[in-house]
Order: structure tokens, then C-alpha cells, then sequence
């Protein structure tokens, strides 16, 4: 230890204290993963610092809280900085008040389907407009009620007999947004339709009792009234004119649903009732009888028409064509490979067989059925009840550039009423050993 002169120890200097870090960088202080400079607040700044090439990557605190602005810092220079953090420790910064402050770290999260979560929600909230609107009208909604299944439940109205039977049978599609049921007792026979995106729901019970009080059934047993607008213009936009309408006795069902009423009629009688709704769902009223819409324009008509739909049928109409009658299911997926059954076992073209009398009347019959394959496999089941050397068949015009037109409807609206006039003028003749 070093000696003064007077004998004293000579003491020893002090050291000077470090310089604090700001002095270097004046308070210029960086994150690791900033290209901000913290004094300056905004980018670019000129404190004369590199501030996008130095990163700051390890700060060793060694003061005391009397001196938090002494640090020793032990930077490493990197070459311009990488695009993205290299280390996954989230980022040390240093506010001007020295306290140190941590970045948030950003956390991966799996993507959302917003789209299908909103599918769903609607989906659900149509099917909790459904279950409302049945309870009311005394079916118990239960947990075995599925979409797209059939479920058989006790009828509110017969109680299922003195066996209790489950003879009711509930329809929801898919799309949650539609139901439909009926009860299979034979002294019962309740039936009914509900939409989730209408206010009303269809209850025929009390008008099937009507019709089979009366003995036949009648537009008020049915619950029918006169086209309101909007069906109206859903035909107009279909080119089906209001006269058209009225000549054929289309009618909806009464309250705000808009369902559409076709009626078959015979001898001015109505022998049944189709309906269908916009969104084309169809089904028959109870009782109807298997028979052609529009019967009565071909009573002594040497020449028929028959199509695929009601609509085809006004739209043949409106070309001029009244001697036009529309077959009431659907077609066939394909010509059956069976032998012609007897008239008696031909339930799926009992139709034909009961409108036999004006059949036999014709010398020639125009099948105007879809373009497609079922329409033309129903074309072929035709002409092979009712003869082939009678029977002609249509070719439908091309719709654009892309295809053809399916049907007299599509003739109509998409190239006028006298592309369809000349349809029907240039028929060809069935062939006699069949489709190739």
C-alpha cells in the first residue's frame, strides 16, 4: 500500500464511477426487435445511430435502484438486421424513466371459418323457429328428431289410437328451414308444413275434414284463395300472364306463405291439388286422385301435348297450345328393363291408364318431357303405353352458347313464344324400336 511522506497511508483513488450507457447513446436505446429509436418516437430519426443495423441483443443491470441509469451493456453488432426476431425471448426495451419494459408476444392461433360459423348459427336459429312453431301446434319436439331423417312420433290429434301408436311421421330438411309431417292412421291423416322463414305454418287438418264432409274437395275446403303479388309476379317473371293464371284456376294457399295451388280439375271438378313453393318443394293434398293437369283442354283433342310440370303446361299456353296436359310425379331415372306391366300393377303410370278415354280420341301425341336424361327416359315410358306409331317427340333449341334449353318454360323465357311455336312445328316421329 503506498506511504505519504507524513507516514500516513496514502489512500486510495477512486475509481470513477462507469459512465452511464445513456452518456454513449444519449438515451437512445433500442429494442431488439425495433427499428424505432425510443428517444426520437418516430422514424427515421437522425440521432446519428444506425439504428436499423444495431441491435441491441443483451442489457446486464448492475446499479441500484439510486442509479438506474449505470448499466454495463455488452452490445453485439450484427450486419444490417434480419427481417425477422432471431430469438423466440420476447424483446427487452428500456423507457427514458429506466424501467424495463417487455414487448407482447404475438401467439399463432388457427384460422376461423367466419362463414361457417355463421351457416351454423343461422341453421341453428331456423331450426329453434321450427321446434316453436310445431310445439304449438302439439308435436313433442324431441332429441330424436334428426335433419334429413324421418322420425315417427304420437299424433297431437289422434293420440296413435288405443295402441298409442307412433304414426305420425316429421320431415326436417337439411337446411333446417322447412318441416313437414303426416299421421299414416287411416282414420287420422293430419298433415302439415312449416317454413322457418315464413310467419304462418300450414295446418290441413280442418280443411281435409272440410272436403271429406262435402264429399268432394272445393278451393274453400282446401284453404284456397286467389294469387296475391307476389306469386303473380313470380310467374311474370316466368312469362306466365295473369290470364294464363285465371284461365287455369292457380291459386295459392290463403295466409302470407305463397304457396302456389295447381288444381286438378275434371269435368270442372277438383279431383286434386299439387302445391309447391318457390324454392320448388312439392307435394300432393291427400286423396288426390292419380290423373293429367289440365284435362279438361283435351277432351276432344285430336292431338296432345303432354309435358313434364304445371308451369310447362301455362307456358304452352301461352304459345298457343291449349291441347297441353302435364303428368303429376316426377320422371324416372331410367327406362325400366321389364316387360309392360298389366294396367292393374301399374301404379307409377296409373295416370295414363285413367285418362285413357281422351288418349284414345288422339291420332298423334307430341311428348314434350325435359331435355334431360329422366325426361327422357319418361318420354320412352310414354310412348310405350300409348304406341309409338303415334307419338312424336321434340328437340329443344339451344338456350346460348353453352347449352340447351331444358324445357317449354326455358323456350319461353329465354327465346320468346315463337322459338317454342316452332319446337312443336318440328317434332319428329318416336322411333318404333325404341331409343338406341
Amino acid at each position: 500500500m503506498p506511504v505519504e511522506r507524513n507516514g500516513h497511508p496514502k489512500p486510495q483513488e477512486m475509481r470513477p464511477l462507469p459512465t452511464p450507457l445513456s452518456s454513449h447513446f444519449t438515451n437512445k436505446i433500442f429494442t431488439a426487435s425495433s427499428k424505432h429509436c425510443l428517444n426520437c418516437k418516430t422514424p427515421p430519426c437522425n440521432c446519428g445511430i444506425s439504428c436499423t443495423k444495431t441491435t441491441i441483443t443483451r442489457i446486464r443491470h448492475i446499479s441500484s435502484w439510486s442509479r438506474l441509469r449505470h448499466f454495463r451493456a455488452y452490445p453485439i453488432l450484427f450486419s444490417p438486421s434480419p427481417p425477422k426476431p432471431i430469438s423466440q425471448i420476447p424483446p427487452i426495451s428500456l423507457r427514458n424513466s429506466g424501467f424495463r419494459s417487455i414487448s407482447h408476444v404475438r401467439v399463432p392461433t388457427s384460422p376461423v371459418n367466419v362463414e361457417q360459423l355463421e351457416e351454423e348459427t343461422i341453421d341453428l336459429a331456423n331450426l329453434r323457429v321450427l321446434e316453436q312453431k310445431i310445439a304449438k301446434l302439439g308435436i313433442n319436439w324431441d332429441d330424436s328428431c334428426k335433419p334429413g331423417q324421418y322420425t315417427h312420433l304420437l299424433c297431437p290429434k289422434c293420440k296413435g289410437g288405443q295402441s298409442m301408436e307412433r304414426s305420425l311421421s316429421l320431415h326436417i330438411n337439411l337446411d333446417r328451414d322447412f318441416a313437414m309431417w303426416r299421421c299414416f292412421r287411416g282414420t287420422c291423416g293430419w298433415a302439415g308444413q312449416a317454413f322457418a322463414g315464413h310467419g304462418a305454418t300450414y295446418d290441413r287438418v280442418k280443411q281435409i275434414s272440410k272436403s271429406k264432409s262435402s264429399g268432394q274437395m272445393t278451393e274453400e275446403g282446401l284453404g284456397l284463395e286467389p294469387l296475391g303479388r307476389k306469386l303473380i309476379s313470380y310467374f311474370s317473371g316466368r312469362m306466365i300472364s295473369e290470364e294464363t293464371l285465371r284461365r287455369n284456376a292457380v291459386m295459392q294457399v290463403s295466409g302470407d306463405q305463397n304457396i302456389m295451388a295447381f288444381t286438378y280439375r275434371q269435368s270442372g271438378v277438383i279431383v286434386g291439388c299439387k302445391y309447391r313453393t318457390i324454392e320448388k318443394r312439392f307435394w300432393q293434398e291427400k286423396g288426390t286422385e292419380k290423373a293429367l293437369y289440365g284435362l279438361d283442354d283435351i277432351k276432344e283433342a285430336s292431338e296432345i301435348i303432354i309435358v313434364e310440370g304445371e308451369i310447362d303446361k301455362l307456358s304452352m299456353e301461352e304459345a298457343g297450345f291449349r291441347n297441353c296436359v302435364s303428368v303429376p310425379a316426377g320422371a324416372p331415372q331410367k327406362v325400366s328393363p321389364k316387360e309392360l306391366p298389366s294396367m292393374e300393377k301399374d301404379t307409377a303410370y296409373q295416370y295414363v291408364w285413367n285418362c285413357k278415354e281422351y288418349f284414345d280420341k288422339a291420332s298423334r301425341i307430341i311428348l314434350a318431357t325435359d331435355g334431360d336424361v329422366p325426361g327422357e327416359a319418361l318420354a320412352e315410358e310414354l310412348a310405350r303405353r300409348l304406341g309409338r306409331e303415334r307419338c312424336w317427340r321434340v328437340s329443344w333449341p339451344k338456350k346460348d352458347e353453352f347449352g340447351y334449353c331444358k324445357d317449354a318454360n326455358e323456350v319461353v323465357k329465354n327465346l320468346g313464344t315463337g322459338s317454342l311455336k316452332e319446337v312443336i312445328e318440328n317434332v319428329e316421329l318416336c322411333r318404333v324400336d325404341g331409343p338406341n
